[in-house]
């Protein structure tokens, strides 16, 4: 080998040595700014390249070393929308994995009163905003072929929790809690609603009423019973968290609390008024959680037909088959609501 190839190859070496450690340097090197151990970035669907660096250029120390690594990887050219978990340390080729790997929320929700409400829960944990959700629940040929109306489709979710890819579209979104809420109601389950001659919308109307009455869970399928009973009977079901309900919405306010029915609300112009007009209320009245609607379709055996608070056993109630023994439970409570001053 003469002399100047040998200094070729040497200088070759050299500048391929100093090229591998350029490239180590902004490949493998922290490249992210401490901002904390882990945190969430989120990728609006429609994102460019740009956006990106917008949108990440708060936890990343030398945008120059990422954009090199991006260009190499070519995801400038293939970007994803998405929530991505960013870590402590991550080298700038860390950075273009993670924005590749799209994590699942964990989207939970429960005692949503109002669909409204429920959309606004939903819209703080994926893309879609509480706008286009509405929409989407209360699009007419949607609630036409799945036998809902806009006062009863908030039936149509089960609480629990569903694990959905942030940037999910609302059109795909409602369609996964159809298909949640269909294979929720099982055979078995329609034929019990069948017995006791309710459809499964009926049902969640009613288990909604009982999920109000009693935060007891052993107990709601007692109250469950007096509102069949009642049903049966072809009586009003006078159940006051329907009044509450049917005061929230005439003030158009579902954060107020109310604690105390007066006997001028039983009056209210209100299709949710269950002291007027007999049968249920046009849809239900909040999320019934899965033991409400179990103690609907699996109810106890009684023949009470009146109940009211306890002041012995706080959280439950007395229970009566006659009006005059419920005149007596009422009475008692009715001093005892007295005497803490309770007004509303």
């Amino acid at each position: 080998m003469n002399k100047k190839l040998k200094t070729i190859l040497i200088a070759a070496a050299g500048l391929f040595l100093v090229f591998a450690i350029i490239v180590y340097s902004k490949y493998f090197t922290n490249n992210t700014k401490d901002v904390s151990k882990e945190f969430y970035v989120e990728i609006p669907t429609g994102s460019n390249y740009d956006k990106v660096l917008e949108i990440i250029s708060p936890y990343v120390i030398n945008s120059n070393d990422f954009k090199f690594i991006a260009g190499l990887c070519s995801y400038d050219e293939s970007v994803k929308p998405g929530r991505f978990l960013f870590k402590k340390g991550l080298s700038s080729f860390g950075l273009v994995s993670t924005l590749r790997r799209n994590v699942p929320v964990n989207l939970a929700f429960n005692n949503q009163e109002r669909l409204e409400n429920l959309c606004v829960r939903i819209s703080s944990q994926i893309e879609p905003d509480t706008t286009k959700l509405l929409s989407v629940f209360r699009d007419s040929l949607f609630l036409k072929q799945n036998g809902f109306t806009k006062d009863n489709v908030i039936a149509m979710f089960i609480p629990n929790s569903y694990e959905f890819y942030w940037n999910v579209s609302a059109e795909k979104f409602r369609d996964k809690m159809l298909k949640e809420y269909k294979k929720f109601w099982t055979l078995e389950r329609i034929m019990k609603a069948k017995k006791l001659g309710l459809s499964p919308v009926e049902v969640m109307t009613l288990a909604s009423i009982v999920h109000k009455e009693t935060v007891k869970k052993d107990e709601r399928p007692k109250v469950a019973r007096v509102y069949l009973n009642r049903l049966e009977q072809g009586m009003p079901l006078q159940a006051d968290p329907t009044i509450i309900y049917a005061v929230k919405l005439r003030d158009n306010d579902f954060d107020q609390i109310i604690k105390r029915v007066l006997y001028a609300d039983l009056t209210i112009n209100s299709p949710y008024n269950t002291y007027v007009n007999i049968g249920l209320p046009p849809g239900p009245i909040a999320m019934p959680d899965i033991t409400a609607i179990d103690a609907v379709l699996n109810p106890d055996n009684n023949d009470y037909i009146y109940f009211c608070a306890s002041v012995e056993r706080f959280g439950y109630h007395e229970f009566a088959s006659t009006y005059p023994q419920h005149q007596i439970n009422a009475k008692k409570y009715a001093d005892w609501l007295n005497g803490t001053g309770t007004k509303r």
